[in-house]
């Protein structure tokens, strides 16, 4: 079999997964997530077979008529079949003993491939199908258990917002068939890129197709105020929400991504994003820690992530949209696979907090508030620290990513300098230095991923650099403040309205209701008139 054969085969992933959930589908046996176990495992095996030969063979058929096969695409696949091998293995115990297994793994495995055939495809048409088969899959694993209310109220906003996204990618797909005459995805890129090299501006259905693209994506990931269904997904089955968070909902970013050539020159694009994607990166950010759920802690925290990796496209920062966009998928799915050992980490956690109360901490009782000088030196590390490798790396662009990142630094010297066993100066610089060369050499090495795109470069300490270091820089003195200074009137009032969501969601929720009401289901409602006829009356 000659090597460009070979290279085709990836392409069976997304037509096996589609077959097999329509079979298993009609299965009525137990053996339904053995067939599905083994078939992804076969999946996971000729893709890690194909893959190096597929990567480095993308030049010959890149421009196939409908398979875009780059180095995006095929990592995006491979992103796709580990997922897909990882849940469908863990479904085999979480989900034993559940009714209705067939009806599970059909939606799982169609919802699987119509993710494959959006990363994999060069056809607009093809392109947005996929994209609407991802929602309406999706909408059947969410409401799985169809006798929760919460469930099917988020599912059913998630209904709502995801025809709103699949008609701004549509009414962007078509504005861009009129303007580039062709359907193929590779060939507006390259037209795009072109164009941009040649001095021309975007004409005004570009300019309104970036737009909708941008819309579409923001929808996509939950940006507030459109984020309240997936705070309410968590009633799903939890391999349905590390499917959601760590394989649906970053593909806005992947969107992004596709289109970087078209969204990337549109300024309105690019700042509806900075807006709208950073402030929803604060807002989320503050709200997640005033959750205690282990799983909406961590919804909460996918907002916010997604919210970052949008925000990084808006600056240029591809490499680093691809980067966390990797990161974060395996990152939550693993977070919600393992949700289910919070409470021995919460004891583990209160009985190393209870050998630390000795000394220094029995006369408060409290936690030690580090002080300025605290601060002001680990502030100082880190950006020394942050500064030197750019420096060394030779980077260039939007200074606010590394900004963020000597904050986060910062926060961690402190909690180094202030535990028990305080380490020196000395053993935090080093630490603190070894971190940065890490994240320098991962998006560096992301550079040899994506093409060089240099239409839209944002420069250091440019009024979008700037939008996003004071958001960055909000975030990081609010945090502080509410984990330390949380008795502050202020701090306290703030604290109310983020636990509440800032009263985002409420008046979408109605807005939704109003406009296309849903029945829930009274389970709940009969149970709680069960429980109380079966109690005793009180004694007069």
């Amino acid at each position: 079999m000659s090597l460009v054969a070979l290279s085709f085969l990836p392409i069976v992933i997304p037509f096996a997964l589609f077959l097999g959930g329509w079979y298993l589908g009609r299965e009525k046996t137990q053996c339904v997530a053995h067939k599905a176990s083994r078939l992804s495992f076969v999946l996971l095996i000729i893709f890690l077979s194909t893959f190096p030969i597929s990567y480095f063979f993308t030049d010959a058929w890149q421009s196939s008529t409908l398979i875009r096969h780059t180095a995006l695409n095929q990592i995006m696949l491979g992103l796709v079949t580990v997922m897909g091998w990882v849940l469908i293995s863990f479904s085999r115990n979480y989900m034993a003993g559940q009714a209705n297994l067939n009806r599970y793994y059909r939606w799982l495995m169609f919802t699987l491939a119509s993710v494959a055939i959006t990363v994999t495809t060069n056809h607009l048409v093809i392109f947005w199908f996929g994209w609407l088969g991802i929602s309406l899959s999706l909408n059947n694993l969410l409401t799985f258990y169809a006798d929760r209310p919460r469930a099917i109220l988020a599912a059913h906003k998630k209904f709502m917002l995801a025809r709103v996204a699949e008609l701004s990618l549509f009414s962007a797909f078509a504005l861009l068939y009129q303007q580039y005459d062709s359907l193929y995805i590779n060939t507006i890129i390259n037209t795009a890129v072109a164009q941009s090299n040649a001095g021309f501006a975007l004409q005004w259905q570009e300019q309104v197709a970036a737009c909708l693209i941008a819309l579409a994506a923001l929808i996509k990931c939950a940006q507030l105020p459109f984020h309240g269904w997936l705070i309410q997904v968590v009633e799903s089955p939890t391999t349905v929400s590390a499917l959601l968070h760590a394989g649906v909902i970053n593909l806005g970013g992947y969107l992004l991504l596709l289109f970087t050539p078209v969204v990337a020159q549109s300024s309105v694009a690019v700042w509806l994003l900075l807006i709208i994607a950073g402030l929803s990166t604060l807002a989320s950010a503050l709200i997640m820690t005033t959750r205690i759920s282990v799983k909406v802690r961590l919804a909460w925290s996918t907002c916010a992530q997604m919210g970052l990796m949008l925000l990084e496209f808006a600056l240029g920062l591809y490499e680093l949209v691809l980067l966390h966009l990797l990161a974060h998928s395996f990152y939550k799915a693993y977070s919600f696979l393992n949700s289910g050992n919070a409470v021995n980490d919460a004891i583990r956690l209160r009985l190393s907090s209870a050998a630390k109360n000795n000394t220094q901490f029995s006369d408060s009782n409290k936690a030690v508030v580090p002080n300025a000088q605290t601060w002001l030196i680990a502030l100082g590390l880190s950006t020394t620290c942050v500064v030197i490798i750019r420096t060394l790396f030779g980077f260039e662009g939007a200074f606010s990513a590394w900004w963020l990142f000597a904050l986060a630094l910062t926060v961690l010297i402190v909690q180094w300098r202030t535990c028990e066993h305080s380490r020196s100066v000395v053993y935090t610089f080093i630490m603190g230095t070894l971190l940065c060369v890490v994240y320098a050499t991962l998006k560096y090495a992301m550079h040899f991923v994506l093409p060089n795109y240099s239409m839209h470069t944002v420069e250091a300490f440019s009024p979008a650099d700037i939008w996003a270091m004071v958001l960055f820089s909000l975030l990081f003195i609010l945090s502080a403040l509410l984990h330390y200074q949380v008795r502050w009137p202020a701090i306290r009032h703030l604290s109310i309205a983020l636990f509440a969501g800032l009263y985002l969601d409420e008046w979408l929720t109605r807005l939704v209701l109003k406009f296309w009401p849903v029945t829930l289901p009274a389970r709940a409602k009969e149970q709680h008139h069960a429980v109380n006829a079966n109690q005793p009356s009180p004694k007069p």
